[in-house]
């Protein structure tokens, strides 16, 4: 119960934030999008250093200075595995006119959702795996450190789902209905790909430090690639910076305190 408790949390987060379209008439003005998107980056990059590289280090600290070497693999390739999705899977960024990925017909809500569906992937998988690794035993993963992160997914998750809903309604013309199932809906692969990541890891424990290194990676490959950037769009502001510093440091807090 406890691990299924652990794998809906970040989706309670993404709905959450969602259901702000049923309490804001408006849209979401550029500084705060901009503080968003910078506190969602602070608290994926925090989670994926404390929460997911430095235990898949510890859990082989006795390969001695070659402990860096599962680390490095599975975040690189978690890097890659987030590249070839983005060339595959069909999808629409906000704000952008041009689709990613194979060239097909479908519609342009459709794309969006998938767009923030994709990157909600990497987030499902690293919940997952770090409760995989408390189901192992691992003396690294705690059942509190599990949950912290756990918890602070779910933290980023919420403006998130605001990012996502409040749009389809002011500029797609969606119903508040519509906007708030399609932004809930694209949280939903978050507990579907935990809870696949959990069954295959306790199979295959001791690959668990690639499995954490390889979540990183993908978390990493959604900051650089698209929240950063996005964070930075038009006139030039701070907010994105020190939103990242306090979602960086609330992340970082969560996990040390409770792990």
């Amino acid at each position: 119960m406890s691990i299924i408790l652990g794998l809906l949390i970040p989706f309670v987060g993404t709905t959450a934030g969602a259901g702000c379209v049923f309490f804001l008439k408006r849209q979401l003005g550029p500084l705060v999008k901009k503080g968003l998107l910078g506190f969602a980056s602070g608290v994926m990059v925090a989670a994926s250093v404390w929460s997911l590289l430095i235990p898949a280090m510890d859990m082989v600290v006795d390969k001695g200075k070659f402990a860096f070497i599962p680390a490095a693999i599975g975040f690189l390739l978690g890097i890659g595995f987030l590249l070839l999705m983005d060339e595959i899977v069909p999808h629409l960024h906000m704000g952008s006119e041009c689709a990613e990925g194979i060239h097909c017909n479908m519609r342009k809500t459709t794309m969006l959702v998938l767009a923030v569906t994709l990157h909600n992937v990497p987030e499902g998988m690293a919940v997952g795996v770090v409760f995989a690794g408390m189901l192992s035993s691992e003396p690294e993963i705690t059942v509190m450190g599990a949950f912290a992160l756990a918890i602070g997914i779910a933290i980023q998750n919420f403006p998130e789902g605001a990012i996502i809903s409040m749009p389809l309604r002011s500029e797609e013309g969606l119903s508040k209905k519509r906007a708030f199932t399609y932004g809930a809906l694209s949280g939903i692969v978050e507990p579907i790909f935990g809870g696949i990541t959990v069954l295959i890891a306790s199979y295959v424990t001791p690959v668990l430090p690639y499995l954490l290194s390889f979540a990183a990676g993908a978390m990493i490959y959604v900051v650089v690639e698209e929240l950063i950037p996005e964070a930075s769009v038009g006139k030039h502001s701070n907010v994105g910076t020190i939103s990242f510093a306090v979602g960086f440091v609330l992340m970082m807090i969560l996990d040390v305190a409770l792990g």
